[in-house]
């Protein structure tokens, strides 16, 4: 293999989380090519190509319909203009990466010469997810030639469903997240005690436990720093302590965890978080800051003995005032917990690990009498003819 070619429903120049950390690194040795779901409402169909980072090329299609997502109604366009960039650039070695199911049908025409499906999230637990989905996971991971999972849950989940899958948990850059690094102008004026939040702000996030927690403490600052998504902006509580800050870059994180006192975890628990794995838990703690969290399961079981529990505003009241309280001798003890947590985890390592399971897959796939292609359309078809024969 010579290029991975990778389906992505997540924009490059989104949050920076897991897609990036892992293909920038594996484009080292991979040239990797980042198709992104479709822009819609254009005047023309056209293909966006943008240099994300060395050895990364986004591919950004820009459509006529209206439908968002990797819709049925731009399946001949993306295939038509996937193929065309394919061709003009002489990629003919390559294998498919997926980030969603619902670009399946996008590569049926493609001839990878196998399929990597990197499952790190519950799609079809999300909110308004296509009716489709769940079909389209089974064809890929009838297709996949290695999956991997986004956390211990997820994985518990969907191990049965693969031979070869693998558990690859969030991780962090800890040179990145470090602590130490001066606070960010955008809220160096605000008071403290201060508590946050980094990452998207969308129906995972229980906004009633911010609100209580605001106002059970006006003398607090809650700062949120993320963009809002798939949720009205109306919906966002404003007391005059909680500070939206947006979207804010990935170089510019660490200087807004470095100037929180307790960093916030405050996910509802609902089906859309049932098999979450956060990755700020990692970049709170690389920044030496202690966090409170609601009853995520890969937040419980690995890190429960150093991330306090709680499921309500009260909770988090209680448990932020604790850590407020900490004597220096508690800090120093809880801080060289979570650098031995930090420790043990890297991006880097996360990447080779993922690197060297694709070689193997490529390896045994050669030996084998396997096709030479994965015959993506066949397991599409199979996929949907078996959902047509289950009772209603």
């Amino acid at each position: 293999m010579k290029n991975l070619i990778v389906f992505s429903h997540l924009r490059w120049n989104f949050v920076y989380q897991r897609p990036q950390h892992v293909l920038s690194r594996l484009a080292q040795r991979w040239p990797v090519v980042f198709i992104e779901e479709p822009v819609p409402g254009s005047d023309k169909d056209r293909l966006e190509l943008l240099t994300a980072a060395p050895g990364v090329e986004v591919w950004r299609p820009h459509l006529r319909g209206a439908a968002h997502g990797f819709h049925a109604e731009h399946k001949a366009a993306v295939q038509r203009l996937v193929a065309r960039q394919i061709a003009l650039q002489g990629i003919t070695d390559y294998w498919i990466w997926f980030y969603t199911p619902l670009a399946l049908p996008m590569a049926e025409q493609l001839e990878p010469g196998g399929v990597v499906y990197d499952c790190m999230d519950e799609l079809s637990a999300f909110r308004d997810a296509a009716k489709e989905l769940v079909n389209q996971e089974t064809a890929l991971f009838r297709s996949a030639d290695v999956v991997f999972t986004g956390g211990r849950s997820l994985y518990n989940a969907k191990r049965k469903r693969h031979s070869n899958i693998h558990c690859f948990p969030s991780s962090v850059d800890a040179l990145h997240f470090r602590g130490g690094i001066q606070d960010h102008p955008s809220q160096a004026g605000l008071g403290r005690p201060r508590l946050g939040y980094c990452g998207v702000i969308d129906e995972r996030i229980d906004l009633e436990l911010i609100a209580g927690l605001a106002a059970a403490r006006p003398e607090w600052r809650i700062v949120m720093v993320g963009p809002t998504a798939k949720i009205d902006p109306a919906l966002l509580p404003r007391l005059p302590n909680i500070h939206w800050l947006g979207q804010q870059s990935y170089q510019d994180l660490p200087a807004f965890i470095n100037g929180w006192d307790v960093c916030l975890l405050p996910f509802a628990l609902n089906e859309s978080t049932r098999f979450i794995s956060p990755t700020k838990t990692l970049e709170y703690m690389a920044c030496g800051k202690p966090s409170v969290s609601t009853a995520i399961r890969d937040v419980v079981e690995p890190y429960g003995h150093i991330v306090p529990i709680h499921s309500d505003a009260a909770g988090f009241v209680s448990a932020c005032e604790a850590i407020l309280a900490r004597s220096p001798a508690q800090q120093e003890e809880h801080a060289l917990a979570i650098a031995q947590v930090v420790s043990r985890t890297s991006w880097d390592a996360t990447a080779a690990a993922m690197a060297e399971l694709i070689a193997q897959a490529e390896a045994a796939r050669e030996a084998s009498e396997l096709p030479a292609v994965a015959n993506i359309a066949a397991e599409l078809a199979r996929a949907a003819s078996a959902s047509a024969l289950v009772p209603t």
